[in-house]
């Protein structure tokens, strides 16, 4: 097996995130996802239903990680995971984690899950409807079809309760949404925003914080922090609550996280 002198390009020359805040959620979740997202909501309805009772998660919030992941499976990577991670664990620059992807990809090849010629995926080994690293795959694929394979590549039954048991095992609470848009007032303390730091929603009601259009914060007990993903500004601002901190275990990225959450919100409208 030879290395795939593309995938060390890719590697080597990952771009600058240059976008805006604005921009990237402009690309993200456009109308057309929004459109195509309710479709497969109402298409996927009774199967969604039936995982969400399972694994406690909201219907919406596997689709809209399925659209954002691969617009609905549409674009998953074509790349042979095998040989992309086997370049990486050989060009040295992460190839300890590399290494360990290698080995996890090619024991679900052994298991029997999917052939390796039909392992597709990202340059850098992330697999299927939903993207999953061989490791993710470990964790959390879910057979859900019982066909003796977990299937994320072509079975939606197996990509949706793959999405959803990843969630339930971070910690999701379906009792609840992600978040919402917020309002900070003028001279509001920037030492307050970030992740890090979390208030009740009655906290920060008492600090001038209110929703997006204005209305006070919800009055539950509820813990959240305060958002503000584009740098050096307070606006856009957002509270997010305890399943935000969930999404950020899938992706790191606050762009990541509130464009699923904006997504999600705008499928169940």
């Amino acid at each position: 097996m030879k290395p795939i002198p593309r995938v060390i390009e890719l590697d080597r020359r990952q771009p600058e995130f240059t976008l805006t805040f604005k921009q990237y959620l402009q690309r993200v979740v456009n109308a057309r996802r929004v459109k195509i997202g309710k479709q497969k909501l109402a298409e996927h309805r009774q199967l969604l239903e039936r995982i969400a009772k399972k694994y406690k998660v909201q219907p919406r919030f596997m689709v809209a990680l399925w659209g954002i992941e691969t617009d609905f499976g549409r674009i998953t990577g074509g790349f042979p995971v095998i040989a992309s991670l086997a370049t990486l664990a050989y060009d040295g620059r992460r190839s300890k984690f590399f290494r360990k992807e290698l080995m996890v990809a090619l024991r679900i090849v052994d298991q029997g899950h999917i052939a390796s010629d039909k392992m597709i995926g990202s340059w850098a080994g992330a697999m299927g409807q939903n993207q999953f690293m061989p490791s993710s795959f470990q964790a959390y694929a879910v057979d859900y079809d019982d066909d003796g394979h977990k299937d994320i590549w072509g079975t939606l039954p197996d990509v949706f309760a793959s999405i959803a048991n990843y969630l339930t095992k971070s910690g999701w609470r379906d009792d609840q949404t992600w978040g919402r848009p917020a309002m900070v007032p003028e001279g509001f303390d920037v030492k307050l925003i970030g992740r890090n730091l979390t208030k009740k929603l009655a906290e920060w009601q008492s600090l001038g914080v209110r929703q997006g259009d204005g209305a006070d914060l919800p009055r539950r007990n509820l813990s959240a922090s305060i958002i503000s993903p584009q740098k050096n500004s307070l606006r856009p601002a957002f509270i997010a609550y305890h399943n935000y901190q969930v999404i950020l275990r899938w992706n790191r990225s606050d762009y990541f996280a509130i464009a699923v959450g904006t997504l999600a919100d705008r499928l169940r409208q």
